[in-house]
């Protein structure tokens, strides 16, 4: 799965034990330098073994204890191993590695169904600053019906600070129970700071829709690439196909990505025999994702942004190394590289970063994002304008003017 993470329960606790260990009585300070010392020689006697040699064992029991003497209030163990087991994920130093509990990785594997409860929204968040921006606002989702816009930043959901955490875990704090009310704090550009109450719904969520506009093109926008995406392409190119479909607009913008076997899939449908894309990791162990030589026959235009981000990627660095359509927009986000999520035995996660992705020419694009081919700043036409409409998006007006040419 492509998608990020975080997590601080070890740096806060070692923050605690370095404020805390000068008010522990001076008696207390020789013990713990005494057990120091005989952990120091006991593991200068002892082979490397790894992270947990007696030494870290000590200071690990030493920090537990200062925080059981010295803490101001009880603290239950179980939090702290769990702290211990994301700090350890987190001191890989990559955002998109994390630690799940078994009740956080319940909810991640939540998102990947069909239906939710929740206010009908796509968010995705940035790897350095920890914002959340919302990307996309389903149809008739109680997010629209509350007036939240694509493009608007969560701030906060309830007392939960989107900065705070990896987005899977933010997202719990924004689904809940159908009936009941979530207390949204958001930022709009040019606005300013917007509050807002959106009761949970049940949410179909489809990851795509289509429609003919004129001149024989389809368009289909891809909110994400989910289980069901592929199934869903080809449920809607065979409905275009039979209302006369000539050409075709993919809109990818603000896609955050999501499952590689999904992308893969699409691909497979469109482009003819080769390899879509390919993945190495440390070890130079390469896995290629294939197309067989059926494909799609139409003219195509790839709508791209900012927010197009890893699957949305791996779609339109195929389609470009492949010649099989134009590029419009602007640069792509640029993550090109791939996470796995392992489950353990007790129920919790882990979410590595294990490889790279590159596109059919070899290109990494981790860092650089794909140029479009015919760059093209967003503008909608009528600024007046209280609903959106089409054809007052640039970007998509140019996508018709190019297929109309190539027609």
């Amino acid at each position: 799965m492509f998608c990020k993470g975080i997590a601080l329960g070890g740096l806060t606790t070692l923050a605690i034990c370095l404020l805390v260990f000068f008010v522990i009585p001076v008696m207390r300070l020789r013990d713990i330098n005494k057990n120091a010392q005989e952990a120091q020689q006991q593991a200068a006697q002892t082979e490397d073994s790894g992270l947990l040699t007696p030494s870290v064992e000590s200071k690990i029991e030493r920090l537990a204890d200062a925080i059981d003497q010295l803490y101001y209030e009880d603290v239950d163990e179980e939090d702290l191993v769990q702290g211990l087991y994301k700090g350890l994920l987190e001191g890989v130093g990559d955002s998109y590695t994390a630690y799940y509990t078994p009740e956080e990785y319940k909810e991640l594997m939540i998102s990947a169904t069909s239906s939710l409860s929740g206010i009908g929204i796509v968010m995705q968040q940035n790897p350095d600053t920890m914002q959340v921006t919302v990307n996309y606002v389903y149809e008739g989702s109680p997010a629209e019906k509350a007036g939240i816009l694509a493009g608007d930043l969560i701030v906060q959901a309830g007392d939960a600070v989107a900065t705070s955490m990896e987005l899977s875990e933010f997202a719990t704090q924004i689904r809940g129970d159908e009936g009941t009310t979530v207390h949204l704090k958001l930022y709009r550009y040019g606005k300013g700071y917007l509050e807002l109450d959106v009761e949970r719904a049940i949410i179909d969520v489809p990851t795509l829709k289509g429609e003919m506009l004129d001149d024989g093109i389809g368009y289909i926008m891809i909110a994400e690439f989910g289980n069901k995406t592929a199934e869903e392409f080809a449920d809607t190119v065979s409905e275009l196909k039979a209302q006369g479909m000539t050409s075709m607009i993919v809109d990818l913008r603000n896609n955050p990505g999501g499952i590689v076997d999904s992308v893969t899939a699409m691909l497979d449908q469109i482009l003819p025999e080769g390899v879509t894309v390919w993945t190495e990791d440390k070890y130079g162990n390469k896995k290629e994702y294939t197309s067989d030589a059926a494909c799609l026959d139409y003219p195509m235009v790839v709508l791209i942004n900012g927010n197009s981000a890893s699957s949305s990627e791996i779609f339109a660095g195929a389609i470009r190394d492949y010649k099989y359509g134009t590029l419009i927009g602007t640069k792509t986000f640029g993550k090109g590289i791939v996470q796995s999520i392992r489950r353990l035995a007790d129920g919790s996660a882990i979410k590595l970063t294990t490889s790279r992705y590159f596109t059919p020419s070899g290109q990494n694009i981790h860092g650089e994002g794909i140029e479009p081919d015919i760059k093209l700043e967003y503008k909608y036409l009528d600024p007046d304008a209280t609903e959106y409409d089409m054809m007052n998006d640039n970007q998509i007006l140019k996508a018709i003017e190019v297929l109309k040419k190539e027609k």
